[in-house]
């Protein structure tokens, strides 16, 4: 990552709330193609989420914790905070002096742009200003949040525009919070209705609808130079799995997430 930081642009798209197996699933049956596309191997690694919900689990990320490899460990990190005694802080690790990752990129040049979704970005109260915050611009708009059947098409439209905006020579660390997983999610499944509710099939249909726009995404994001992209989920949630439903609990379908991270390299 020393070597990345500094010449490439970087991505952190986190689809909220996306679990697991539905992601797994999905992949080997080729309902996400786009995404499949990228994905080392064409499959998602297994890595538990470091929170059970947005607000903690997009913390601990912001400060270099991404989603740990589901195996014994320890695990060298991608990014970390300059710490005495870690253990997961390694050679290749990119270490910054500043309390989190946003602004240790923005201190090593990074124009740092936040697309938010769900309501921890919407910027509507103290609470939706935290995360937002870190970053030198963000964006929260309606469209972009849960209740929009076309959230994740406006959040990518806006990000095309922020990339379009940007000098030639400005790296980007843009990050994205995909809300249409999280619930309701219903809209996304043809024939489902609000009295039905969410489920794990309107789940899956949302991931569909995301793939069906990101390629959008991933065009502008190397449309100038290459690009580090991590893709992964904050946290899974429950659909009445062994009792439960939703997510800010202990439950394996909310602790197991998808992860991965891949170069996208720029247009001919």
């Amino acid at each position: 990552m020393n070597e990345v930081v500094g010449r490439d642009d970087l991505l952190l798209l986190t689809l909220d709330t996306l679990r697991h197996d539905v992601a797994v699933e999905l992949a080997a049956a080729g309902r996400i193609p786009n995404l499949a596309r990228h994905l080392p191997g064409g499959v998602w690694e297994e890595r538990h989420a470091p929170g059970s919900f947005t607000y903690a689990s997009h913390q601990a990320m912001f400060a270099g914790f991404l989603p740990t490899p589901a195996r014994p460990g320890p695990h060298p990190r991608l990014f970390a905070a300059r710490f005495a005694g870690s253990e997961s802080t390694a050679g290749r690790t990119y270490v910054f002096d500043t309390p989190d990752l946003v602004s240790g990129l923005a201190a090593a040049g990074y124009r740092t742009v936040c697309v938010g979704g769900v309501g921890f970005f919407n910027k509507q109260g103290a609470l939706g200003d935290v995360l937002p915050g870190m970053f030198r611009e963000s964006h929260w708009e309606p469209a972009f949040g849960v209740a929009s059947p076309t959230s994740f098409e406006a959040q990518v439209e806006r990000a095309e525009q922020v990339v379009a905006a940007l000098p030639a020579d400005q790296r980007l660390f843009l990050f994205v919070n995909a809300s249409a997983l999280h619930q309701p999610n219903w809209f996304h499944l043809a024939g489902a209705t609000a009295e039905a509710g969410d489920t794990r099939a309107t789940h899956a249909a949302a991931l569909e609808y995301i793939d069906r726009h990101i390629g959008r995404l991933f065009t502008a994001m190397s449309s100038r130079r290459r690009c580090f992209a991590i893709v992964c989920s904050d946290h899974g949630t429950t659909y009445g799995d062994d009792g439960y439903t939703g997510h800010r609990l202990a439950h394996e379908a909310v602790w197991t997430v998808p992860y991965a991270h891949f170069f996208l390299e720029p247009s001919a």
